[in-house]
C-alpha cells in the first residue's frame, strides 16, 4: 500500500512539473517582448499569401485553422522559425491538427489545392480540432478566413 502511495505522489510531481514547464514554453514568447505588433487588418487570404507568413524576416505567424487565420505571433518560440510546430505556420493546419499529423511542410501543390472540407474526419479528430479551435480563439487574434 505504502508503495502505491509513493509511485502516486512521484507521478503527481512529474506531472506538476511537466505542466510547468510546457506552461513557461508556451508564454516565454508574450513576456517581456521588446517589440508590439500591429494588428493585422482582417481579411480574406488564400493559401498562398497566407504561406508567407510564417515568422521568417521577422514577419507575423499566422496559421489557418477551420476557415480562419489566426495571427500566433505571441507563440513564435513554438510556431515561429525553428519552432517545435513551425510547419503548422503559414498554412492551413487544420487536418493536421486535428490528426495530430506532421509533415515536411507546405508544398507547392497543397498551395494550389482547393481548402480542405475537413471530410472523413473522425469524432476523436473533430473534437480534437475543436480544442484547437477553442485555444486560438481565446489566445490568438482572428486576423481573416481562408
Amino acid at each position: 500500500m505504502a508503495g502505491s502511495a509513493v509511485k502516486t505522489f512521484v507521478a503527481l510531481v512529474a506531472i506538476y512539473y511537466g505542466y510547468k514547464t510546457v506552461r513557461y514554453l508556451w508564454t516565454k514568447d508574450t513576456k517581456n517582448q521588446s517589440r508590439k505588433r500591429t494588428a493585422l487588418p482582417y481579411r480574406k487570404y488564400t493559401k498562398r499569401e497566407l504561406s508567407q507568413f510564417t515568422g521568417e524576416n521577422d514577419t507575423p505567424v499566422l496559421i489557418g485553422l477551420a476557415g480562419k487565420v489566426y495571427d500566433v505571433s505571441a507563440g513564435r518560440g513554438f510556431y515561429g522559425p525553428g519552432g517545435p510546430y513551425s510547419l503548422f505556420a503559414g498554412r492551413d493546419a487544420s487536418r493536421l491538427l486535428a490528426t495530430q499529423s506532421f509533415d515536411e511542410g507546405v508544398t507547392e501543390e497543397e498551395l494550389d489545392a482547393p481548402i480542405d472540407k475537413l471530410e472523413g474526419l473522425t469524432e476523436d479528430d473533430k473534437e480534437q480540432m475543436d480544442a484547437y479551435i477553442g485555444l486560438f480563439s481565446v489566445k490568438y487574434l482572428c486576423v481573416g478566413e481562408l
